[in-house]
């Protein structure tokens, strides 16, 4: 956590301008407390493109922004995160990293130390946290029993650096983690690679310290996207969509029907769309500049990592 209040206006940069750089170097933009003072990419197109639309300064090296920011939002590829975070941290710049955090868990501890050491931010970009859905759930939620994920999407490309897990089920991950509050006790995975030469489709049941299990499965093989929850607990059971921004909660009531069942009562709930990106952008600088803590930090992202590492693992052991 900073201990001081950095001025305002604060400087911020982009690294990495590419499909959804380019969208953090817009929220910078239009936020009154920052000035994006540049965006750099080693595309030189792409970085003078985002750099003229927005009235600021291109590099094709980040290094020429090195000490000259406060604050500096990390969309590079999920190699160069280590490396790059790193070289902010040590020039004194809160991070804003995309995920997955890094390539490795040692990797990861190194940039919460690094955070530590200099008192600065490190968030981790878990954009699902910044739905409107999951920031509601936490008030339904008590003791979660059984949780059941599914995440499918139509393959992408951008994402093809690393697998199903590090790519989509990540997402899964640090929600459920965050909401179980329990280490993993063990874990059962299968997968199969489809449409790439890394596993597409991804299943792991994680069974944790505290007796809840969670069935999680990942696919980027689907024809359509779909992002949804279901979170089971003794008296009730959530849905959660997070695609399209809607809560739905079921609980046992206190009479029985005719046939001896017990009453369910149903509600639901929907959001507005909003904009997470936005949202995300805006906590990671109001933690800046009033001392806060990140809503997901750097220990977040080294918990999520380090799930996705083993279910990896294990899914690379089971395919050879």
């Amino acid at each position: 956590m900073v201990t001081t209040r950095p001025a305002t206006p604060l400087r911020a940069a982009v690294i990495g301008v590419g499909y959804l750089g380019k969208f953090h170097a817009q929220k910078y933009a239009a936020l009154p407390e920052v000035d994006l003072v540049g965006v750099a990419d080693i595309n030189a197109d792409a970085a003078r493109a985002v750099a003229n639309d927005l009235g600021t300064a291109f590099f094709t090296d980040y290094a020429d922004l090195l000490g000259n920011v406060d604050a500096v939002s990390i969309v590079v590829p999920t190699q160069k995160h280590f490396v790059t975070a790193k070289d902010f941290l040590e020039k004194g710049a809160h991070v804003l990293l995309e995920k997955p955090m890094t390539t490795t868990v040692d990797e990861a501890r190194q940039l919460n130390q690094l955070a530590v050491k200099n008192k600065l931010i490190l968030q981790i970009g878990h954009l699902e946290r910044f739905n409107p859905a999951i920031l509601a759930l936490e008030s339904e939620l008590s003791k979660p029993l059984f949780i059941e994920s599914h995440r499918v999407a139509p393959f992408n490309p951008r994402g093809a650096d690393v697998n199903v897990v590090l790519d989509l089920m990540i997402h899964d991950i640090d929600i459920i983690l965050d909401i179980v509050k329990s280490p993993p006790h063990s874990i059962d995975v299968s997968g199969v690679p489809v449409l790439s030469k890394d596993i597409d489709i991804a299943n792991a049941r994680i069974r944790f310290e505290n007796g809840c299990v969670a069935n999680v499965t990942a696919s980027r093989a689907g024809l359509k996207s779909e992002r949804k929850m279901r979170i089971f607990q003794h008296d009730a059971y959530v849905t959660v969509d997070f695609q399209n921004k809607s809560l739905g909660i079921h609980k046992k009531g206190q009479t029985e029907t005719e046939a001896g069942v017990v009453e369910i009562l149903s509600d639901s709930k929907t959001f507005e769309a909003g904009d997470a990106l936005k949202a995300e952008i805006e906590s990671f600088v109001d933690v800046i500049l009033h001392n806060g803590s990140p809503v997901v930090s750097g220990t977040d992202g080294l918990r999520a990592l380090d799930t996705a590492i083993q279910i990896t693992q294990l899914l690379n052991n089971d395919v050879s």
